[in-house]
């Protein structure tokens, strides 16, 4: 008895270890498995690409919100960088694609740093750095766009959020490309280790003389770009720009994927494949309320639930 308790013991604990890393995976094989049995249609090659292109934004956006929580900071504007990457679009693409994608990453970047210096030179707190522009940005972006929602028509624009490559849309290639390069900057660059560092343990970072304020800032302009490139693709893909809905509580989709794809919100770590699984599992959340006809009120009340389930796991692995 004493040796199978012990055995029981050890994988509980185990279990409890590995919970907080791999409890998104688990979900999401748990939902597909009840979709698969209830829900008409779910395993077909349309409504993977109709998730898949859903979560796409979500993704592209967490992907930066991750990097800033790595940090121990939250970004609350990159929904309004989504609006004015938006707002930006048609009014360059008489210039040419590249013109037009490059003027809204630009903006981007410009928030970013507005952000990044706010957090690392103003010592602001981040709630209140980008709370500052989540307001003020989407105002810009409605000012921009004169409040109006405005068609695109380029088609090699549209191809971006609307075309195919060997069989598989555009946007999810893209979205499965800045995976791999978030991936890789944090995994083996200098600058994702001094992220890393600074974000588990700022103070021991500044004595070791690591460039704590250029982390910070260039974490924030990461972030600020990649929600430029997920405004310009929303805006591909529905072929209009409208700055008072792109991007709208996109803050909070995003931080859910990443607090629930196990990024500590106390910084020093970042889940690249943790956070796409997040943002899939949103989504898969989303959809599966919407095809059993169930009210938008039931889908936020689940989403709450999560995020509550995520944050507890979380605490529960601090404090042992």
């Amino acid at each position: 008895m004493t040796t199978e308790a012990l055995r029981t013991g050890i994988d509980l604990s185990r279990l409890r270890k590995g919970l907080p890393r791999y409890g998104v995976y688990l979900a999401i094989l748990l939902l597909i498995a009840y979709n698969i049995v209830f829900t008409p249609y779910f395993l077909t090659l349309s409504n993977l690409r109709i998730q898949l292109i859903q979560a796409a934004p979500v993704v592209i956006v967490a992907l930066g919100m991750a990097l800033v929580i790595g940090t121990e900071g939250i970004d609350l504007s990159v929904g309004s960088v989504m609006a004015l990457a938006a707002a930006l679009i048609p009014l360059y693409l008489g210039y040419g694609v590249v013109a037009a994608i490059l003027a809204s990453l630009a903006a981007g970047a410009a928030i970013g740093l507005i952000n990044g210096i706010l957090v690392a030179k103003v010592g602001l707190q981040p709630i209140v750095a980008t709370l500052a522009l989540f307001v003020g940005g989407r105002g810009l972006a409605v000012v921009i766009s004169e409040g109006k929602l405005k068609d695109v028509r380029n088609e090699d624009f549209l191809y971006l959020g609307s075309g195919d490559f060997l069989r598989v849309p555009v946007l999810v290639w893209i979205a499965a490309l800045l995976v791999l390069v978030v991936a890789f900057v944090v995994r083996r660059t200098v600058f994702g280790r001094r992220l890393l560092a600074v974000g588990g343990n700022r103070p021991a970072a500044e004595l070791a003389g690591l460039p704590v304020k250029r982390v910070l800032i260039g974490v924030y302009v990461l972030c600020a770009v990649l929600a430029s490139i997920a405004g310009l693709l929303s805006v591909s893909r529905i072929q209009s720009s409208d700055a008072s809905a792109v991007g709208l509580l996109i803050e909070l989709s995003a931080i859910t994927a990443v607090v629930v794809g196990g990024t500590p919100l106390t910084g020093g770590r970042v889940r690249v494949l943790g956070t796409v699984a997040g943002a899939l599992l949103m989504q898969l959340v989303v959809a599966t309320m919407i095809k059993h006809d169930l009210p938008p009120s039931t889908t936020e009340m689940a989403q709450a639930v999560i995020i509550l389930v995520a944050v507890y796991v979380a605490r529960e692995r601090r404090t042992r």
